[in-house]
């Protein structure tokens, strides 16, 4: 069966979409991978999109995604960061929150070691999912 891992941030702009990218790059096609926002915004920030392409990861493509109940319950892991009480709880998934520095508003050089960080969070996900990361060159 393959794990299904729901991220999900306030505004479905940049953490939660860097890490999605991230997950999907390293993960492949042995994990399912879906994102939303709480309160969803009304594009993904440039900086995280800017962050990104130096990894050799296209998220031009992306958009915002309001956050389902249908969403947490397809997850098998639901991944928050940031969204407090507006994160929906269901009994029986498997909660993480990752404490991590929102990056809206921010330049560049600010996006860079959050976007390091989530990569390192990513990768410890693979891992106790036991899914050997894909190290692919992008």
């Amino acid at each position: 069966m393959i794990p299904t891992v729901l991220f999900v941030c306030v505004h479905n702009a940049g953490r939660s979409q860097i890490a999605a990218a991230y997950l999907r790059h390293f993960g492949g096609d042995r994990v399912e991978v879906l994102s939303a926002g709480s309160a969803p915004a009304d594009a993904i920030n440039p900086a995280a999109v800017a962050a990104m392409l130096e990894e050799g990861i296209d998220m031009r493509e992306e958009s915002p995604k309001v956050l389902t109940a249908d969403a947490v319950q397809a997850s098998d892991v639901v991944i928050t960061m940031g969204c407090g009480d507006t994160c929906p709880y269901y009994p029986g998934k498997r909660y993480l929150d990752w404490q991590l520095a929102d990056p809206a508003g921010q330049g560049l050089a600010a996006v860079r070691p959050i976007r390091d960080e989530i990569r390192d969070l990513v990768l410890g996900l693979l891992d106790d999912l036991g899914i050997t990361p894909e190290l692919r060159s992008a």
